[in-house]
């Protein structure tokens, strides 16, 4: 007769923390705290439970996918979130993302395209007890993003997934001073950016490599004619 041995997910959120996030530059004590307080498991489909914590990109069906956690943690570190913040994700996914930034500041918007995940993430975000989300169903890339600006202006976005290039009517959503975390470029070659908004403008540093999914339905990147 056999025995089932349970799966440690404390073990592996240990593991995750140790060998994926702290090698990847993520050092900031509140981030990491928070990773081990959110537990991931509890945001992904049943059939992918065991690999919540792997150092990949979960399926979440519908075509998407949650991004790995060393880029999670990494973009919340960039982000560097405050307890009165007022923030914007763009592409809720599963619902992890918001909760982490939930946890860090007073208010986050996660817009999400799809129904069907939008309607899981709520479910997922208030069985862990998170109630400072509002997830909202819609293409948020729409009419120059209106689904993004009730709520504006923010003081951070960040886009959970890639795009060709950051269009400026979603920078103007901004507070001055915010900030703005996303993964822009071409394949082979994206880069992690933070955009700051500043006096006379913005300030935009590229910080790391790395590739994700396209978010859905944003500008390519511009064509120059000649």
């Amino acid at each position: 007769m056999s025995t089932e041995i349970a799966f440690d997910f404390d073990k592996a959120r240990f593991n995750m923390i140790e060998q994926q996030i702290r090698p990847w530059n993520v050092l900031d004590a509140k981030v990491l705290a928070l990773l081990g307080e959110v537990k991931r498991e509890d945001f992904v489909p049943e059939a992918y439970q065991e690999v919540a914590l792997a150092d990949l990109e979960v399926p979440l069906g519908q075509g998407q996918c949650m991004l790995a956690p060393k880029v999670e943690a990494r973009a919340l570190q960039d982000l560097a979130l405050q307890p009165g913040d007022n923030a914007l994700e763009i592409g809720t996914g599963s619902g992890y993302m918001a909760a982490l930034m939930a946890k860090q500041c007073a208010r986050v918007v996660s817009i999400e395209i799809n129904p069907a995940l939008a309607q899981r993430a709520r479910a997922n975000l208030e069985a862990a007890g998170v109630n400072n989300v509002e997830v909202r169903t819609a293409d948020a890339a729409a009419d120059n993003f209106a689904a993004c600006s009730a709520g504006a202006p923010f003081d951070a976005i960040l886009l959970s997934g890639s795009v060709a290039e950051l269009p400026e009517d979603l920078l103007t959503l901004l507070k001055p001073g915010g900030r703005l975390f996303a993964i822009v470029g071409q394949e082979p070659a994206m880069r992690a950016t933070l955009v700051r908004a500043v006096a006379d403008g913005q300030h935009s540093e590229q910080n790391w490599d790395i590739r994700a999914p396209r978010l859905q339905n944003f500008p390519a990147a511009s064509q120059f004619k000649f």
